[in-house]
């Protein structure tokens, strides 16, 4: 084979590899305090699936999706929230705020956790009590420095 057709080869291959990845990166912006090293201890045990849907490449700091579409989006580093009249429910010992305004799209913020970290999901595509379950053993590394007053659950289970 020659040096040309030999490099238009692997450049079709290498084409090849790329465009069958590029579907794979879940594109997200990073949150304002990403850069926490508390956010780097949750990524690093962020789950490999999240209510059985298996996780995937996400191009921004301290965040994880999982899904494919990407139903489950996970960000670390937002700004803690203050007192709130949001639901509050507790997994694996986190507060989590519920806002569900959007539903069946629900935002779940943690509570009384420095940095915050926050859940968007897909209400009809996940169960938000086993999002909850699978992400609490990560989240829980975040620093505690206040807890809500009063904690619902979600369908019964806590």
């Amino acid at each position: 084979m020659s040096r040309r057709p030999l490099a238009a080869f692997l450049l079709v291959a290498a084409l090849g590899a790329l465009t069958g990845c590029a579907g794979s990166t879940v594109s997200l912006q990073p949150a304002e305090f990403s850069n926490d090293p508390a956010c780097a201890d949750v990524s690093v045990l962020l789950p490999d699936a999240v209510d059985g849907q298996q996780r995937r490449w996400t191009d921004a700091q301290a965040t994880g999706a999982w899904g494919n579409p990407a139903d489950i989006l996970f960000t670390c580093g937002l700004e803690p929230s203050g007192p709130s009249t949001l639901r509050c429910i507790t997994f694996g010992g986190v507060d989590w705020l519920i806002d569900d305004s959007g539903d069946p799209k629900l935002y779940l913020t943690t509570y009384g956790r420095t940095p915050a970290a926050q859940v968007f999901m897909d209400n009809d595509k996940a169960e938000p009590a086993q999002v909850l379950t699978d992400l609490s053993a990560a989240v829980s590394t975040l620093p505690r420095d206040a807890q809500c007053t009063e904690t619902d659950s979600f369908d019964g289970e806590q």
